[in-house]
């Protein structure tokens, strides 16, 4: 549920030639967020779990897509900045960004803002990937950043951490087998690696998962609220869609946790 051609997208049209997503039109109740108004993005629409097969073992355990508010994106990196945990934080421009389920990138581009070493996007279905790097592109012909951008489309599963620190962002994109299955992927080499690894959970429905994962320590759990903006954009979208099966409350349950081995 994370969440993506120079110049303004015309976010209601298709490409000539190229299927819409259910959720990414406006027959289907799309409304662009402020955020993709005001950048000339396309990061908005919902898109249900079960519009998202891209063939893969994985596409079961597929949530949705919906991209962050980005009110509560920037409360989560003020939290972890803020974070009291038994080692100090490595400075921000240390760390690799990586967003695991990054659908059209808005998280990305919000990333952007600050000063990482660089930020990166791994996202399973091939549209939402193609969608995201029109973002990026539009990102840096705007010269919004300076830092190296890049979207991998593959498994969550399969992606292997960079070295030196990293900060992983989750908007819950995946069931807990999936998580699981990430978790125990990098178990491998996580003794091994050198730098910090810290993971911001956003709408954390699998937090179990991590609870009971050895070697994590949660450094944060609570409410991150929207924005009165946010809020107010993401209720009148969410409202919209077929079957308003979806409902935005006024915060995100969040989590926020470091690998401590």
């Amino acid at each position: 549920m994370s969440a993506g051609a120079l110049g303004r997208i015309n976010a209601n049209k298709p490409s000539s030639g190229r299927r819409v997503l259910p959720g990414l039109a406006q027959k289907d109740g799309l409304i662009r967020h402020p955020f993709d108004l005001e950048f000339g993005v396309r990061t908005s629409g919902l898109v249900a779990g079960r519009h998202l097969g891209s063939g893969h073992r994985h596409d079961r355990h597929v949530t949705a897509y919906y991209a962050v508010a980005p009110s509560v994106f920037r409360g989560m990196i003020v939290r972890w900045r803020q974070c009291r945990p038994s080692a100090p934080l490595a400075p921000i421009d240390a760390y690799t960004f990586i967003d695991l389920g990054a659908g059209m990138g808005r998280a990305m581009l919000l990333a952007a803002d600050y000063p990482f070493r660089a930020v990166v996007g791994v996202e399973l279905h091939p549209t939402l990937a193609r969608i995201a790097r029109g973002n990026l592109a539009i990102w840096r012909a705007a010269k919004r950043t300076r830092v190296p951008m890049r979207m991998h489309c593959r498994d969550a599963a399969e992606f292997l951490l960079p070295s030196g620190p990293c900060v992983v962002f989750l908007f819950n994109p995946f069931g807990a087998l999936v998580l699981r299955r990430v978790l125990r992927a990098w178990s491998r080499t996580l003794d091994e690696r050198t730098g910090q690894l810290d993971i911001l959970y956003v709408n954390n429905e699998q937090e179990n998962v991590l609870r009971r994962e050895p070697g994590f320590e949660r450094l944060f759990h609570g409410q991150v609220r929207r924005s009165h903006a946010d809020a107010v954009a993401d209720r009148t979208i969410l409202k919209r869609q077929p079957g308003a099966q979806y409902a935005a409350p006024g915060w995100e349950d969040c989590s926020i946790y470091r690998w401590v081995g």
